[in-house]
């Protein structure tokens, strides 16, 4: 499964070269940040570079405003996976910190140099980036006509009620326990990844305690069917969320693997 990721300074990005380039925490890998990497991929065929994403972490909202926790679709690691299965050539966790937070949006493109030659930089309409959200997509069209990169602008994926999707309201759905919605936005299932440690039996059956190692978005207390999926194999399960936030897999499809995390795929049911 997904191993841990170390979050990096700009000025130790990897080595690419000539990169067409988009950035964000990128949490879940939904489908709009799927039409972002498929319009990031383009744009690397067109300038002849390479495609790259750059998946922030932790999440900004947890530097802008200390203290707090948001709860994670995915955790990095997985996030990261996700990104390179969706075609991305380099996928590079960059390290959120006040200093990151401080630089202007042409000090942030700049601190990547040389190791990524920049030839198009892909947003979408309503992002910023940079000290105040000064990287608007029309400041950068303006400073990449003198810094020789080209902007390209990905409209967001609007769901019929006219709302964008985006990971904040996939977490709703899925803290909601709407698990249906919560898929449609993402494109697949959502996941929590964790351990399995055995916890007695229930009704006769094993129980498996998740012991989840970071702050997972989770639905309300109820059953829901869920597959665990390993490197080895995937089965079928019950998942109980408890009143007091606990979780545990009380029912198996099959044998469970227990030396290795696992992803949870949540597949329905909040009964």
């Amino acid at each position: 499964m997904s191993g841990p990721s170390v979050a990096r300074a700009l000025d130790e990005v990897p080595r690419v070269g000539s990169a067409a380039l988009c950035m964000g925490v990128f949490d879940g890998v939904h489908r709009g940040h799927l039409a972002l990497i498929e319009a990031t991929r383009a744009a690397a065929v067109e300038h002849r570079a390479r495609s790259v994403a750059l998946l922030f972490d932790p999440h900004p909202d947890e530097v802008i405003h200390p203290g707090t926790v948001t709860p994670r679709l995915a955790t990095p690691g997985l996030n990261l996976r996700m990104l390179e299965e969706a075609g991305v050539d380099v996928a590079v966790p960059i390290r959120f910190d006040s200093a990151l937070r401080a630089l202007l949006p042409q000090e942030f493109l700049a601190a990547m140099a040389p190791a990524i030659e920049l030839r198009a930089l892909v947003m979408t309409p309503e992002s910023a980036f940079g000290r105040g959200g000064a990287g608007t997509p029309d400041a950068m069209r303006a400073h990449g006509q003198t810094a020789g990169f080209d902007l390209v602008v990905v409209e967001e994926i609007v769901l019929h009620g006219g709302e964008a999707i985006s990971s904040a309201r996939i977490r709703d759905a899925v803290q909601g326990g709407r698990i249906e919605d919560a898929t449609h936005m993402l494109g697949h299932p959502p996941t929590i990844e964790a351990t399995l440690i055995p916890a007695g039996a229930a009704d006769g059956a094993a129980r498996l305690r998740l012991a989840i190692d970071y702050p997972a978005a989770l639905p309300p207390r109820g059953s829901y069917g869920v597959e665990i999926r390993s490197d080895a194999a995937a089965v079928s399960a019950t998942l109980e969320i408890a009143r007091e936030g606990g979780a545990a897999i009380v029912a198996l499809g099959g044998e469970a693997p227990l030396s290795a995390p696992v992803v949870i795929a949540i597949l329905a049911g909040g009964d």
